[in-house]
C-alpha cells in the first residue's frame, strides 16, 4: 500500500542521508499517499551519542529536533496537494533520563507532534542494532549468571521489559520493529524462551488494548533477514489476539523509500495477513493525547495499483 509511517534522513539523523525534502519528493514520485515523518528523539547523555556523532553535543540534539519538526511542519504544507505529510518521533529508552525527557518534549511541543513510533534500541545501556561487535558487547555487559544462552534469555526480557515501559507510559500509536532484539539472529524462535515470549505477549495484549498499530518494517529485508519485522512467530501472535498492522520503509534516505516493499507484500501473503491500517490525523485525542487515530484501508490491499511498480524487489 502506498503508506509509510517510519523514515529518517541524514539531516536530521547521522546514520541516514539526504535531505529530508527529498525524501518527501521521493515518497511523492513513487506515489505514496500517506508518509510519515519519524526522527528520533534526542538523547540525553554524552556517553549515549553513537561514534558517528562524536563531534556533537546533546545540546545540538534537541536543537536539530525541534528544526526537525519546523521542517517536517514545511514540507507537510507545501506537499499537501500530493502526499499526506505525518510529522512523529522514534522513541528511545536507555534510561529514565529518556523517558522524562519524551514526557516534558511532548508536553513543549503539544500539537506538532501527529504520534510516535515506540521502540527500543538500547539494552543496558548498550546498542543492540549499530554493529555486531556492540550488539555482543551488549551480551557480555549482563550480569552473573555467566552461561551464554542464560544472558540471551536475560537480554531478552530486559529488552521487552523496556518495551512494555514505553508502551505502559506513553501508548505509542505504532510499535516499531518490535523484535529489533533478535536483529543479529534472525532465526531466533522466540516461544523457545518462554520468559520473553510471556513478556512479549503482554506486550502485545497491552498495545492492542489501547488501539496501538504493529509496524511491518521492510528494512530488516536489507539488514540481511527473510522477512520483515516482525518475524513470523510474532505476526501469528499478534493476529491470535487480534492486532492490527502498518507498513514502514524505515527509510534513511530518499534511496530506501520503498525499499523491499516488493519483498515485504510477498511476506505479508505468505502469513496471512488480510487487513493493513494506516494512521489518519483525527479531531479528538487517542490515549496518548495525540490527534491521530487507526483507519483500515479499503478492499483487498494486495490488489493495489502501488504494487504495479514494486514487483521488482530492491536490496
Amino acid at each position: 500500500m502506498p503508506y509509510s509511517h517510519h523514515s529518517h534522513s541524514g539531516q536530521f539523523c547521522k546514520h541516514a542521508v539526504g535531505l529530508l525534502e527529498d525524501v518527501v519528493k521521493e515518497a511523492s514520485r513513487q506515489g505514496f499517499e500517506i508518509y510519515g515523518l519519524t526522527e528520533h528523539a534526542p538523547r540525553y547523555r554524552t556517553r549515549d551519542l553513537y561514534p558517528e556523532e562524536i563531534d556533537i553535543s546533546v545540546d545540538v540534539l534537541m536543537t536539530t529536533f525541534e528544526a526537525f519538526l519546523d521542517e517536517a511542519h514545511r514540507l507537510r504544507r507545501a506537499y499537501s496537494s500530493s502526499l499526506r505529510v505525518l510529522v512523529g518521533l522514534e522513541t528511545e529508552n536507555i534510561s529514565v533520563l529518556d523517558t522524562d525527557g519524551l514526557s516534558t518534549l511532548l508536553d513543549a511541543h503539544k500539537g506538532r507532534i501527529d504520534y510516535i513510533v515506540g521502540s527500543v534500541h538500547h539494552v543496558n545501556g548498550i546498542p543492540i542494532d549499530f554493529d555486531l561487535d556492540t550488539y555482543r558487547r551488549c551480551l557480555g555487559s549482563i550480569p552473573l549468571p555467566t552461561h551464554e544462552n542464560e544472558k540471551l534469555c536475560i537480554f531478552l526480557d530486559m529488552y521487552f521489559d523496556a518495551q512494555f515501559e514505553l508502551l505502559n507510559k506513553f501508548h505509542p500509536e505504532l510499535i516499531g520493529h518490535i523484535d529489533l532484539c533478535r536483529l543479529y539472529t534472525p532465526d531466533l524462535r522466540l516461544p523457545a524462551f518462554p520468559r520473553a515470549w510471556d513478556r512479549l505477549e503482554r506486550n502485545v495484549k497491552f498495545a492492542i488494548a489501547y488501539g496501538a498499530l504493529f509496524e511491518v518494517n521492510a528494512a530488516a529485508f536489507r539488514k540481511g533477514w527473510g522477512t520483515a519485522y516482525p518475524g513470523h512467530d510474532i505476526v501469528e501472535l499478534i493476529i491470535l489476539h487480534g492486532g492490527r498492522f502498518a507498513l514502514s520503509d524505515d527509510s534513511h534516505g530518499p534511496h530506501s523509500v520503498g525499499l523491499n516493499y516488493g519483498q515485504t507484500r510477498d511476506y505479508l501473503l505468505r502469513v496471512g495477513v488480510q487487513e493493513l491500517w494506516t494512521l489518519e490525523c483525527k479531531d479528538f485525542p487517542n490515549p496518548g493525547g495525540r490527534y491521530t487515530g487507526p483507519v483500515r484501508t479499503s478492499g483487498n490491499w494486495w490488489d493495489h495499483a502501488f504494487w504495479a511498480g514494486k514487483r521488482k524487489n530492491r536490496v
